[in-house]
This record gives C-alpha cells, sequence and structure tokens, in this order.
C-alpha cells in the first residue's frame, strides 16, 4: 500500500491577499504613500525623496517577513523583552525555595502558566477525582489523560494509514460535540543515564560467562541502547466556558456541573483513543497532573518518583503537591532558550512543508541522540465548528479566485502556487460542504538538556534530523511559553482565531 501524503496543511491563518499583504498592511503602505504624493504634487522633489526614503523604510519594517514575524514587530518584543528583564519580570523563584510560607495546594507557577487553575472534579467511575484545568485567559475548561501507547514506528504503512482514518474520526467526533472543540497530543522521552540498567546487569551478572557472549552484549547495549528510550504520552480535552455553561447550569452549576459536562464527553472519547492504540487511558489526578508538570520542568525528579510510587506512602498521598509543580529557580530567559531548574530548553514550531507529508513522518523529532537528552512533541488540534467552517472556506475560495482572475486579466501567468492554492481552496470547500470537518493545528518540539551541556548542539542535532521534511522556526524571544506549549500536558500552544481564513 501506498502511504497516503497529506497536502495543503502549511496554510496560514491570516495570509495576506492584497498583493500579498494583510489588509492592516496595505493600509500603512498606503498612509506611508500619501506625504510622498502630496510632496511630489505641491512640486517639491527634494521633499518628496527625503520622505520617500523614510517612508520606504518605515514599509519595510511593517512588510518585509523576517522569520515568521514582520520586522516592525520583532523591534517590539524585542523592546518588551529587554524591559522584561531590566524590570525583573522574566526572572522566577518559587515561594518555597525563598523561605515564604506557601499552601501546598496552591498551584505557584511562572509566566503563562500562572492563568490556570487546577481544581478537583468529582469521581469519574471508579477513578479516583480529576484535576480540571482552568484558563481563566481564554475561559476553557480541559482535563488530561496519560496514554499507554507502543508508538507507531515499528508499525506497516497499512496499520499507520488506519490510525489516521481513526484519528479523522476522532477529531470529527470532536468537532460534532459542543462542549469539548480542543486537543493536545503530547509526547515527551524520558531521558535515561544507563545508571539504572547498569546497575540491574551488575546485580544479574553471571560469573563465568563466555569472553564472546560479553563482548556481544556490550556492543548491542550500545547500539540498541542509544535509542532504546522511554516515552510519556498525554491528551488533553478542554472546551470553552460559553459552551460549557448550558449543560453545566443542568448539572448543578459550579465547578462540579462544568466537570459533569466534560465527564460526559470524555467517557465517549475514550474508546476512541483506545481505537489509536492506546492500551490503557487514565485521566489524571490533580497530584499527577502536578507530577507530570513538575518533570516536564526538571526531568531528573523522574526517577526518584518512580522509587517514590513503588513505595507504601504513594498509595495515601500524592507525590508532587501544586507548591512544589513548578520550577525552583528559573533565570531570565535567554532569546534563544530557556534555562529552569539545572535544564535548559530550545522549542521551535514545526511548519508543515507545501509537498505534503504522511502519517507518523514527525517521528524523527523524537530520536534522541546522546543518553541524557529529552525530546518532545506537542500538536494541538482545534475542530471548528461546522458553520464557521465553511464560512472559511468559502472566504479562501473566493480570495484565491480573485487573485488568479486579477492575474489573468492583466496578462500575467498564474504561479504554480496560484494554480496549487486554488485547486486545494475548491477541494476542501468540497470536502466541508460533503460533512468533512475544518481543523486547526500547531505542531511544537523541544530538546532539553542538562544546562552544563552545550544545548546549541543539541538543537543543531533536532534540525538535522528533519532537515528537508520539515521547517523548525525557533521561537526566539518567547522560549518561556513556547516551553510551555511544547512539553507541558496543559493544553496550551494555539492561539485564538480572530478570523480570516486559514
Amino acid at each position: 500500500m501506498t502511504p497516503r501524503i497529506y497536502r495543503g496543511l502549511g496554510r496560514r491563518e491570516h495570509a495576506g491577499w492584497i498583493a500579498g499583504l494583510t489588509p492592516g498592511q496595505a493600509l500603512a503602505c498606503i498612509a506611508l504613500a500619501v506625504p510622498v504624493i502630496v510632496a511630489l504634487a505641491a512640486g517639491n522633489l527634494a521633499q518628496a525623496l527625503v520622505l520617500l526614503a523614510v517612508s520606504a523604510s518605515v514599509a519595510a519594517l511593517v512588510v518585509v517577513p523576517v522569520r515568521g514575524r514582520p520586522a516592525l514587530r520583532w523591534l517590539a518584543h524585542l523592546l518588551l523583552f529587554q524591559v522584561g528583564i531590566a524590570f525583573g519580570w522574566s526572572r522566577w523563584q518559587a515561594k518555597a525555595a525563598s523561605g515564604a510560607p506557601v499552601d501546598p495546594g496552591e498551584p505557584d507557577l511562572p509566566g503563562v502558566l500562572a492563568r490556570l487553575r487546577f481544581p478537583d472534579g468529582p469521581p469519574l467511575r471508579d477513578l479516583g477525582r480529576v484535576c480540571l484545568i482552568h484558563d481563566t485567559a481564554e475561559g476553557r475548561w480541559g482535563a488530561t489523560a496519560r496514554l499507554t501507547h507502543g508508538g507507531v514506528g515499528m508499525l506497516s504503512d497499512g496499520d499507520c494509514e488506519r490510525l489516521a482514518h481513526r484519528l479523522g474520526n476522532l477529531l470529527l467526533a470532536i468537532g460534532q460535540r459542543e462542549v469539548v472543540d480542543r486537543m493536545t497530543l503530547l509526547v515527551r522521552t524520558v531521558p535515561d543515564d544507563g545508571a539504572e540498567y547498569a546497575a540491574w546487569r551488575a546485580g544479574h551478572d553471571a560469573p563465568g560467562t563466555p569472553a564472546l557472549a560479553r563482548q556481544v552484549t556490550t556492543e548491542l547495549d550500545r547500539v540498541v541502547g542509544a535509542v532504546s528510550v522511554r516515552h510519556e504520552v498525554f491528551v488533553t480535552l478542554s472546551g470553552t466556558e460559553e459552551a460549557l455553561r448550558r449543560p453545566a447550569s443542568a448539572a448543578g452549576g459550579g465547578i462540579a456541573g462544568r466537570a459533569a459536562a466534560l465527564y460526559r464527553v470524555l467517557d465517549g472519547l475514550e474508546d476512541k483513543l483506545r481505537s489509536l492504540g492506546a492500551r490503557s487511558v487514565r485521566w489524571l489526578s490533580g497530584a499527577e497532573l502536578a507530577e507530570a508538570i513538575r518533570t516536564g520542568f526538571n526531568p531528573a525528579t523522574a526517577a526518584g518518583l518512580a522509587t517514590y510510587h513503588h513505595s507504601e506512602t504513594s498509595r495515601s498521598a500524592g507525590a508532587v503537591s501544586w507548591a512544589a509543580a513548578g520550577p525552583t529557580h528559573a533565570p531570565a530567559p535567554s532569546g534563544r532558550a530557556y534555562h529552569h531548574d539545572g535544564f535548559s530548553t530550545v522549542s521551535y514550531s514545526v511548519l508543515m512543508p507545501a509537498a505534503g507529508t504522511v502519517f507518523g513522518s514527525l517521528g524523527a523529532l523524537l530520536a534522541v541522540r546522546t543518553p541524557g537528552e529529552r525530546r518532545s512533541l506537542a500538536i494541538h488540534y482545534q475542530v471548528l465548528p461546522p458553520r464557521r467552517a465553511r464560512n472559511l472556506v468559502r472566504g479562501h475560495r473566493f480570495r484565491s479566485g480573485v487573485v488568479r482572475d486579477w492575474k489573468t486579466s492583466k496578462g500575467f501567468n498564474s504561479s504554480a502556487a496560484d494554480s496549487r492554492d486554488a485547486s486545494g481552496a475548491h477541494a476542501q470547500e468540497k470536502a466541508v460542504a460533503a460533512g468533512h470537518g475544518l481543523v486547526r493545528f500547531a505542531a511544537a518540539t523541544a530538546v532539553t538538556v542538562p544546562s552544563h551541556w552545550n544545548i546549541e548542539d543539541h538543537a543543531a542535532r533536532l534540525e538535522n534530523d528533519i532537515a528537508g521534511r520539515f521547517q523548525l522556526l525557533r521561537m526566539e524571544l518567547a522560549q518561556d511559553s513556547s516551553f510551555v506549549a511544547a512539553v507541558l500536558p496543559v493544553g496550551i500552544g494555539l492561539p485564538r482565531l480572530r478570523g480570516g481564513a486559514l
């Protein structure tokens, strides 16, 4: 079976169609041109040339993109970044580390995480309480589950095709429910320096083993051990406050009512998650979610927490309190990396190729090259309501048709990109009209290493592993926020849709 190629995934939101400019950029260029035209009309050529030089420079700042952002926006972000460093807004120290009194149940988290609240909902069946994630800034409620999954690296093309089809059915099922509209799949490796395995080998070593057998075993450990890593898989589902308000009121209101409305959807989606190959689906309690956040900031704590869970104490108490879920110390982030609790992380946004991709092609981003390194990959989905999806694809088809017709009327030949865009817009509109859903998505990836390692070397290896298939856009000046999107299972990472086309 030939693998199916998924195309049209790299279309930008709010793509400009007025000579390639957004309406705001076009209006800015017109406003900058007015003084030049007025000076020329008055016959003042010298003044017009001076104004032209100034206007052209400002227009370049507004229009010319530099690594995904216009130059003027870069300047604004750089200014805010430096102001945050100067006033100490970017530095972080946990209250417990500073000696201040803390409430163990009160979250103490930095940056964008400070807007989150984590109330416990009522018990879900016999699984105990489920921790709700309340995003107070966007007005969203969600929950996170830990999945046990065997991965897709060893599956055949046919199996991958079936999983891709089931993922589409899962997203379509989410789109047909009014309560939940976003899903985040997060996979991150668990750093392993080999010490635990070496200790096990030393305790089970058989005396008198032939030298050749020892040599073969050592070689296998060197070759296989470097690529054999453990993975954590999380899924986060969330919905808006507006969508939850009515069913929550019918269920009694408050946190319990919102939890009841969410539970009905979560319960119905578990079978579809298992159809994707998940052997188990466990919705996280508050202590478990705090642990997942803590190990995200400090991977070194994973080994100690694993030992704790095998003790008798873990059966009656949580391993991590919310007051200790965040980093102990995080200095002001640099423009290209985020430093936290003795570790350094570089995060990227993954840009989809115009030529298309196949299911499972992002797996190379999780190929750990050095023991002790951690990699993570998060894909954020939002299923749009049918009415909004129809409006968006209709608008995109109209714009692509206008651009192509205008070029034809002026005697210009349509480029291959214009033809591909127009045909893709028509195909997408037909698919939505046939009942398929429209999904926004964003992918983020990150690499984390101990802070005394050279983080740039590991970032370069991550870029090399995916070179030629995907483009990685380093999230400069926003490494702390992109760390949350790429590493932590809280469902943050997809910006609001403010209108425009996909």
